[in-house]
C-alpha cells in the first residue's frame, strides 16, 4: 500500500493515543526485528498507537523493507524525505503524528520501558508537556563506549554554555504532548543531528513544563554514522543554533 493511501485511509480512523517516530538510515539489518518487537509489545500495551518509521537518505534496503513492514502492519506507516537528514525526518514525522501524544524513539533502542514510565508522568495528578529519556541523569545507565558517553558530555557542556541549556541530555528518547509542544517543532528551524538539542532548549526557554526521566541505554548496534564524521556538522549547526537563540538570526 503507497504511503499516500495509507494515510488517506488514516484520516478516516480515530486518532492514536500514542505516535512513535522513528527516524532511520541504513537499518535494513535491525529494522523488521525491531519494528515487530515493537509492535507486539505495544498490542500487549494496550493503548492505540501508530509507528511512523521517517526514513532519511539510506542507500541499502531500509526503504523497502520499511514499506513492507507498513503493508504487514495496519498501525505502521513509512515516509522518505530522500537525503540523510536525521533532524529534517524526526520533525516531519513529529508534524505527521496524530496521536495524543508522541514518542520520538531509536531503531536500536525501542525502549517500551521508558514508554511506560512516560505516561504514568502524562496520566499523573501532575502532568507535563514533555519528558527526556535522559541516559545522563542520577539513576540512568549508560552501556555505550566511553568516548561516546564522553562526546556527549562536552556536547551538554557546549549547550549549557551557549544557548542556556538546563538538562543533562538533548538526543535519544523523548515523549511529548503534541497540542502544546507542536508549536515548538514548527519553530525549529536547524536541521540533523543539532534538531532534537534545539527542541529540547527551547522548550526548556518556553512556558512549558518538562522533566527527565533516568534510563538504561543499550544499543542494539553500533551507530549508522561515526562519531567523527557527524562532528563539522555538528559544530556548525550549534553554531546556527547560538545565532538563533542568542541573536534572533540565523546564518
Amino acid at each position: 500500500m503507497s504511503d499516500v493511501n495509507k494515510n488517506s485511509e488514516e484520516q478516516t480512523t480515530p486518532s492514536p493515543k500514542i505516535s512513535v517516530v522513528i527516524p532511520v538510515y541504513n537499518e535494513e539489518g535491525i529494522i523488521n526485528e525491531a519494528i515487530e518487537e515493537l509492535v507486539s509489545s505495544l498490542d500487549q500495551w494496550g493503548p492505540s498507537y501508530e509507528v511512523i518509521i521517517a526514513e532519511n537518505g539510506s542507500r541499502d534496503r531500509t526503504v523497502e523493507l520499511a514499506e513492507r513492514l507498513s503493508e504487514r502492519f495496519p498501525h505502521v506507516s513509512t515516509f522518505s524525505v530522500g537525503e540523510p537528514n536525521y533532524g529534517l525526518a524526526l520533525k516531519r514525522g513529529l508534524l505527521r503524528a496524530r496521536g495524543e501524544y508522541a514518542i520520538c524513539d531509536e531503531i536500536d533502542l525501542c525502549d517500551t520501558q521508558f514508554y511506560r514510565a512516560a505516561f504514568e508522568v502524562f496520566d499523573g495528578d501532575s502532568p507535563v508537556d514533555f519528558i527526556v529519556g535522559s541516559k545522563r541523569a542520577p539513576g540512568a545507565r549508560d552501556r555505550r563506549p566511553l568516548f561516546r558517553r564522553f562526546a556527549t558530555g562536552v556536547l551538554n557542556g557546549m549547550l549549557r554554555v551557549s544557548v542556556g541549556f538546563r538538562g543533562t541530555d538533548t538526543h535519544g528518547l523523548k515523549a511529548l504532548k503534541l497540542s502544546t509542544v507542536t508549536p515548538v517543532v514548527e519553530s525549529c528551524v536547524v536541521d540533523k543531528d543539532m534538531f532534537a538539542s534545539e527542541l529540547v532548549v527551547r522548550v526548556h526557554r518556553s512556558s512549558l513544563s518538562w522533566l527527565e526521566i533516568p534510563i538504561d541505554l543499550q544499543e542494539k548496534r553500533p551507530p549508522s554514522v561515526h562519531l567523527l564524521r557527524r562532528v563539522p556538522d555538528v559544530l556548525k549547526n550549534i553554531l546556527r543554533l547560538v545565532m538563533i537563540i542568542r541573536f534572533g538570526r540565523d546564518l
